[in-house]
């Protein structure tokens, strides 16, 4: 009889085993922000271990940390128990079982049909599956009138096998009232590439893709969004709030102290090609857009449990076509740009640096810093330089539960130098469709963000937050000569922030309930005072590049009419599969 118990034991903890021996790699949207608070949570509790520098988690591995979770739930609070078992039923897939559904239409040992939550399901020993509805409404209100938004579609997310994974998502938004989201507004509201109407505006949002993964290999093409960078008011990296693009993305994390993490995307430049169009009736030209690319990667060091140090670097390049120098993911690639351009004497393409760091070492607590470089000059920080690195950097902190269980505390102060983001070759530019891929403040600005957040039941959190929000003097990059250095002097010269030409000073109270998995119901009551004033300096001779506006000016450029000035604004929605 005991032989026979051991060889059950072996079994049954084989069998546990392979749950985490299958690799399958379907991102969760960044939208889903429920899951990525309570890991950011667990992890600054010390109940699991996390690189949170860069997003999406894949569901496997959001799957793996719950279930860590899982191994010390009896020393969780009882709001957390709750959370962890409610997030567990939401990755059933992801543990080879069905999820825990009401209100079913048909069921069995295979699949599901459920109302509550609305989904189908199946799963055998080769192939599971998911596809669930996507449906919401948020209505907007405030002295300027309404704003309706609205969306529909479905997702799906599959597994084959032990390695294979395809997903994908179609969503159609629908706005009626002003567009708040414009690639020059100083807002953290997602980027969309609207088909505008005297009513509002549409956009429909694909995403999806295919991966293959295994313990310690991801690689995939898809298209999606992504954030590199700790924070929790917008990366400074890069942020995910442009609209989604495809790229290919590449995971690697063969001992526990390393990980590397690479991306090659196909950006939208948003500039006509004079030299590539089409014919229409042999005689109207449609000019098409310039190629434009993104490289990418991202080296992250854990040299004690808890901290993680990550460097990369990045180049944004607008060739005909993919150069395989960029395909390299280990690559430094100003150096393979430097190669390829600076002995021509031609213009090279628009290279940046990383830095991240993140520290969990004291319980309750997250610190973080993340530096994004366009170019570094070891000059410019000596003290009696004249001129800045276009540098922006972030340094945050969360607290979680401490002193109070269920009360969290968020402080992030982010500055932003002259052109960090801008380039004199608009197919250049660090952005996608015109929207910034970085943070949502762009160049010479500063931001003090101060939040509260208190989760007094499962999927009930009340947050309360204050956002002090500058933009100084706004300049264009116009090189002024063939020599690189005195090219951007004009520039570099300039004080961070210098006058100030627009501010942002919004307080927000917010409720969100998460009533069943990927359903929300929100509220959000902002108060915001959104200025534009005059520049009084007298501009520098010759200097030609800043853009000089009225206060009013200012304020049109950077806001929408609809939030200008005091406004009192609320929102009430609701949503199932964002």
């Amino acid at each position: 009889m005991r032989k026979i118990y051991l060889k059950l034991k072996l079994i049954f903890i084989s069998l546990c085993l392979s749950i985490y021996s299958t690799a399958q790699d379907i991102p969760q949207h960044i939208s889903y922000t429920g899951i990525y608070d309570f890991l950011d949570e667990l992890a600054n509790e010390g109940f699991i271990e996390l690189n949170s520098t860069i997003k999406p988690y894949s569901r496997r591995f959001i799957a793996h940390k719950l279930n860590e979770a899982n191994s010390v739930y009896s020393v969780l609070n009882l709001r957390q128990k709750k959370e962890l078992l409610f997030y567990l039923n939401e990755f059933a897939l992801e543990q080879n079982k069905l999820p825990d559904s009401k209100l079913n239409v048909v069921k069995n040992s295979n699949f599901n049909i459920a109302f509550i939550q609305p989904a189908f399901h199946y799963a055998d020993s080769l192939f599971r599956v998911r596809v669930t509805p996507i449906i919401g409404m948020h209505i907007t209100t405030n002295t300027n009138g309404n704003i309706i938004k609205r969306w529909y579609g479905a997702e799906f997310q599959s597994m084959i096998g032990k390695n294979l994974s395809v997903y994908g998502s179609l969503r159609d938004i629908s706005i009626q009232g002003q567009l708040l989201s414009r690639p020059n507004y100083l807002n953290n509201f997602t980027g969309y590439e609207y088909k505008e109407s005297a009513s509002g505006g549409d956009f429909s949002d694909s995403r999806g893709g295919i991966k293959y993964a295994n313990k310690w290999l991801s690689i995939g093409l898809i298209k999606d969004n992504i954030v590199w960078g700790d924070n929790y008011h917008g990366s400074n990296i890069l942020s995910g709030r442009t609209p989604s693009f495809p790229m290919i993305t590449l995971q690697l994390k063969p001992v526990k102290w390393f990980e590397l993490n690479y991306i090659h995307g196909w950006l939208v430049s948003n500039v006509l090609d004079s030299t590539r169009y089409y014919l229409d009736n042999q005689d109207k030209k449609h000019f098409r857009m310039v190629n434009k690319f993104i490289a990418a990667n991202m080296f992250t060091f854990t040299p004690v449990k808890k901290l993680n140090i990550s460097v990369g670097n990045s180049i944004v390049y607008a060739e005909s076509n993919i150069h395989p120098g960029y395909l390299i993911p280990i690559a430094f690639y100003k150096s393979i740009d430097h190669t390829l351009t600076k002995g021509l004497g031609l213009e090279n393409q628009n290279s940046q640096v990383f830095l991240n760091i993140s520290s969990r070492n004291i319980k309750h607590l997250h610190v973080f810093t993340s530096i994004f470089a366009d170019e570094i000059s070891f000059s410019r920080f000596m003290p009696n330089s004249k001129e800045r690195n276009p540098v922006s950097y972030k340094i945050g902190a969360n607290l979680s539960n401490f002193p109070v269980q269920n009360l969290s505390l968020t402080g992030e102060f982010t500055r932003t130098g002259i052109i960090t983001y801008k380039h004199s070759i608009p197919a250049l530019t660090w952005a996608s469709n015109h929207f910034n891929l970085g943070h949502y403040l762009s160049d010479n600005s500063q931001e003090i963000y101060l939040a509260l957040a208190y989760k007094p039941l499962r999927g009930l959190a009340l947050n309360v937050s204050l956002t002090d929000a500058k933009h100084g003097n706004e300049f264009n990059y116009i090189r002024r000569n063939s020599n690189k250095s005195d090219a951007t002097k004009v520039f570099l010269s300039q004080p961070v922030l210098g006058e100030v030409s627009w501010t942002n000073r919004t307080f927000v109270f917010n409720a969100r309930y998460e009533i069943i998995n990927n359903a929300y119901a929100i509220i959000n009551v902002t108060h915001s005072d959104i200025s534009g004033f005059d520049l009084t300096a007298t501009p520098i001779e010759g200097n030609d590049s800043e853009v000089l506006l009225t206060a009013q000016g200012y304020l049109d450029l950077f806001t929408p009419k609809y939030l200008q000035g005091k406004n009192t604004t609320i929102t009430v929605g609701f949503s199932f599969g964002f």
